[in-house]
């Protein structure tokens, strides 16, 4: 039997509780492994694998260099592996701890020789606009999975829900339309999959254990014919099943080709997709940061800045903060021969937004949030970018105009 792994994650507990349960339910022959990094800071990483009927076993992975997450790194595919050569096992759902990233771990799963068949976000959509406005860092929520660890709870959500292809939505009755619009909007090209909430364990008439199991060697997961009855295939487990390709996932991610949220607006949530083609003059843009940063509850995209003509600049905006990164030169600037060196996705994402003056250099930000003020945003955007002098005077001109973002990008 070859093994499939899915990967569920996300900041939701509980809608990824609900999810984990629903696939060990749906798809005989699953077992689940988690690595829990609350225990962290005693030194060590509890490992569990649990099927559905419960824990199969427990085992300790240690820190590696004072980082869970390293730990997490370096176990999981061991583990993955002993699931695969026992052959008993049909899915392995990877449940991630709170704060780790999908995107890491199905690199790791894919870069050891695994396949990497689903990747999930589990999201109550009551907690999506908290989430995404808590600034806090994850240290001092206790989510913190290294001592260096530096990230915030809004941009570690965001991250989180934006990567998956597949979003499982626990069916809270808190929820209303104006979270499953923003919901939508944030991630308009995922396939949402609902999943029921309910005390632990309550799947009942998805999946049935025999009155009087065989015994089973300890650890061992059960083989699909043992234990479970084949349940009537469900969303859920069809996309865990679906296929999923880790390469174009980074490049959905990647400033230069992300497939950014399109122009919406419904049950009081706005869309505001900005596109220009003349550069931001630093200063003013810089002095406007707090107000475009604090204008939507999400806000990304990549930019162009006047005295750095050449530089692709990625804008990456939840809770309240800004991060600005480099994400390597324009295409426009490079030499023909680099070029070949170029995925084709960026090249074909570039051709796509191509201008005979500036090539691909341009203004491409989303911001998204219920309450958006458009016009005030708009209007704000526009004062930062070149004034017609600004602009006629040339690249020459525009790269002595004062550095304001070098402490930024730490130049």
């Amino acid at each position: 039997m070859s093994l499939s792994v899915v990967i569920v994650g996300g900041l939701h507990a509980e809608a990824r509780r609900v999810t984990v349960a629903r696939l060990l339910a749906d798809v005989p022959g699953s077992v689940v492994l988690h690595h829990d990094l609350a225990t962290a800071m005693a030194g060590t990483v509890v490992r569990t694998i649990s099927d559905a009927t419960g824990l199969l076993s427990a085992g300790e992975a240690p820190l590696v260099n004072d980082c869970a997450c390293c730990a997490l790194r370096e176990d999981l595919v061991p583990e993955l592996r002993r699931l695969a050569d026992a052959g008993l096992t049909r899915l392995a759902v990877v449940e991630l701890w709170d704060s780790v990233e999908p995107k890491a771990m199905a690199e790791v799963v894919a870069a050891g020789g695994l396949t990497v068949t689903g990747v999930i976000t589990a999201v109550d959509p009551a907690l999506l606009l908290p989430y995404l406005g808590n600034g806090d860092d994850l240290a001092e929520r206790g989510l913190a999975a290294a001592a260096t660890d530096q990230r915030t709870v809004a941009d570690t959500f965001a991250r989180q829900l934006e990567y998956a292809p597949v979003l499982a939505v626990l069916d809270s009755p808190e929820a209303d339309d104006e979270d499953r619009e923003l919901l939508a909007q944030l991630h308009p090209t995922a396939r949402q999959v609902p999943v029921q909430g309910g005390h632990s364990g309550d799947l009942t008439g998805v999946f049935q254990p025999s009155a009087d199991p065989a015994p089973r060697p300890s650890g061992a997961p059960a083989p699909a014919s043992e234990g479970v009855r084949p349940a009537r295939s469900s969303p859920l487990a069809r996309a865990a099943l679906a296929g999923f390709d880790v390469e174009a996932a980074a490049a959905a991610q990647h400033p230069a080709c992300a497939l950014l949220p399109a122009e919406a607006d419904a049950h009081g949530v706005s869309t505001l997709v900005w596109h220009r083609r003349r550069p931001f003059h630093p200063e003013r843009l810089f002095a406007a940061l707090e107000d475009l940063t604090c204008a939507a509850a999400r806000s990304r995209g990549r930019f162009w800045l006047a005295d750095k003509p050449d530089v692709l600049l990625h804008w990456d905006a939840a809770g309240g903060a800004l991060c600005v990164e480099s994400a390597g030169p324009w295409l426009a600037s490079l030499p023909d021969a680099a070029w070949d060196m170029v995925p084709p996705v960026r090249r074909a994402a570039a051709a796509l937004d191509w201008h005979a003056e500036h090539g691909d250099c341009c203004q491409h930000l989303v911001f998204t949030s219920p309450g958006l003020d458009r016009d005030g945003l708009e209007q704000l955007l526009e004062s930062c970018l070149l004034t017609d002098t600004e602009y006629a005077a040339g690249r020459t001109a525009w790269k002595r105009l004062p550095p304001a973002f070098d402490a930024f990008l730490e130049v």
